[in-house]
């Protein structure tokens, strides 16, 4: 791929996974470990980790035990900030018209405060659904796939729609959430127990550590 001329990359999008992708930790994982009311989430982590449940099992259970209401949520949120070189990979993308998009198994509601709070305009995202019951998180998941319990969010399904499925597909991310949609994608940007997976298999993918690596490589395509 670095012998092609980023100019001849039009026909492509770039999935961005978002937390500790964009942002520079685990963002959901922060929320869950720092406003539970008990150690419930803990137990519920290692099963999805051991494999023994999917993400939406594991998110609910989860945002179960988070005390929490809107105001504070967004309180909590105008601290984060994001990678700062992801403005500069986002910038780039869209000057050469490439399309950008965001998949997560965060919320919208959570990714779109940050990305506001973080001067990023205009980004697609697809991600799981928020909503507040006064000190109670709701979700819900409007991209599940019923025939596969894995995770909350089928990443998979949004990167094959139709429109996409037939562009160069560049993949960015760092987790188990990123597996499958990677394994679908011409180019994966890998950290994380994503690069642990594709080196395990033996498959090839750009590791990378940060949102520089990722402009590095795509301003070398400028050139």
């Amino acid at each position: 791929m670095h012998t092609i001329r980023l100019s001849s990359l039009s026909n492509c999008v770039v999935f961005f996974d978002f937390d500790n992708t964009i942002t520079l930790f685990d963002l959901l994982d922060d929320i869950i470990k720092h406003f539970s009311v008990n150690k419930d989430w803990m137990a519920l982590e290692d099963a999805w980790v051991q494999g023994k449940i999917g993400s939406r099992k594991c998110l609910e259970g989860q945002l179960k035990g988070v005390r929490i209401t809107k105001r504070k949520l967004l309180q909590y949120l105008s601290c984060v900030r994001i990678d700062p070189v992801f403005h500069k990979v986002y910038a780039l993308l869209r000057r050469e018209g490439i399309k950008p998009v965001i998949l997560s198994d965060n919320f919208t509601f959570i990714i779109q405060a940050i990305l506001k709070n973080n001067g990023i305009k205009g980004a697609k995202v697809y991600a799981n659904s928020l909503r507040f019951n006064k000190d109670r998180l709701i979700p819900s998941f409007p991209h599940a796939n019923t025939r596969c319990f894995l995770c909350a969010h089928c990443k998979k399904k949004n990167l094959q729609k139709k429109g996409i499925r037939d562009r160069i597909i560049f993949y960015v991310g760092d987790g188990l959430t990123d597996v499958c949609p990677a394994e679908c994608s011409d180019t994966v940007f890998a950290k994380g127990k994503l690069l642990d997976h594709f080196r395990k298999a033996k498959r090839l993918c750009v590791a990378f550590n940060t949102q520089e690596d990722i402009y590095n490589y795509f301003r070398g395509l400028e050139k």
